[in-house]
C-alpha cells in the first residue's frame, strides 16, 4: 500500500490557502481554452477570499488575492488579470542586511539603547527640552543599574557614567537630584499567607488507655 504523505507532495507557496487551492490552480494551468481559464481563475479568487476573510481588511484586498494566485501558480498562469501581474524577481531577492552598530557595549547594565539615547540627547540644542530628556535618561540609567545589579547606587555614580558615555557633551546642573529607588523600582507587595491558624491552639491531651491484664 502506497501512502500519500505531505512531505512527499509539492511544496505549497502559500500554505494558508491549503492543498486543495494549490491543486485547483495547478489544474487551470492545464486548461487550453483561455476564456475557460479566466473563468476558473475568477472562481478560485472567490474561494481564496472566503478562506481568508481577514485579508478583506487589507487595502485593495482583491489586488492582493490576484497576486497570491500568481504566486501559487509559480507565475506560470496565462490569464487576463484585472491587475498588472507581480514581478517574480521581487519575491526571490533577499532582504537587505540591517546594519548594526559595531563595538562593545561599555556598560552592559545600561545597554545599547541608553547609549543611543545619550548620543541623540548630546546633539540636541541647549534648552528646557534637552534638560528634560537628559533627566529622563539619568533616571532610566539608575533604574537599569538597580534592576540588574540588585544593589544601591548613588546619584553621583549615575551622573559620572552619563558624563563618560556622552564624552562630556551633556552638561548637568549642579546638585541635580534623581528619583528615589523606591519610585523607580516599586517593591512587590507581600501577599498575606493563607492557611495559618489565628491565635494559639491548645493541644488536647487524651488520657492513655490502660491495658487489661489477663490472668
Amino acid at each position: 500500500m502506497n501512502y500519500d504523505y505531505n512531505t512527499q507532495r509539492k511544496r505549497m507557496a502559500l500554505p494558508e490557502y491549503g492543498r486543495n487551492v494549490q491543486k485547483m490552480i495547478d489544474h487551470i494551468k492545464t486548461i487550453s481554452d483561455r476564456e475557460e481559464r479566466n473563468r476558473a481563475a475568477k472562481t478560485i479568487i472567490h474561494i481564496m477570499g472566503n478562506l481568508n476573510p481577514q485579508i478583506r481588511d487589507v487595502t485593495d484586498f482583491k489586488h492582493k488575492l490576484w497576486d497570491h494566485l500568481a504566486l501559487i501558480a509559480d507565475f506560470e498562469l496565462d490569464i487576463d488579470s484585472p491587475y498588472p501581474p507581480p514581478e517574480k524577481f521581487k519575491f526571490e531577492e533577499k532582504p537587505k542586511q540591517i546594519p548594526y552598530k559595531q563595538g562593545d557595549i561599555r556598560f552592559l547594565h545600561y545597554g545599547r539603547i541608553i547609549e543611543l539615547m545619550i548620543d541623540a540627547a548630546a546633539e540636541m540644542e541647549e534648552g528646557e527640552e534637552k534638560e528634560y530628556i537628559t533627566n529622563l535618561i539619568l533616571n532610566q540609567m539608575k533604574k537599569s543599574y538597580v534592576t540588574w545589579n540588585r544593589a544601591q547606587v548613588s546619584d553621583e555614580v549615575i551622573i559620572s557614567d552619563m558624563k563618560f558615555l556622552s564624552g562630556g557633551k551633556l552638561k548637568l546642573k549642579e546638585g541635580i537630584k534623581l528619583l528615589e529607588v523606591k519610585e523607580l523600582v516599586p517593591s512587590a507587595k507581600k501577599k498575606p499567607q493563607q492557611g495559618k491558624p489565628h491565635g494559639k491552639q491548645q493541644n488536647k491531651q487524651f488520657p492513655k488507655k490502660k491495658g487489661h491484664n489477663r490472668h
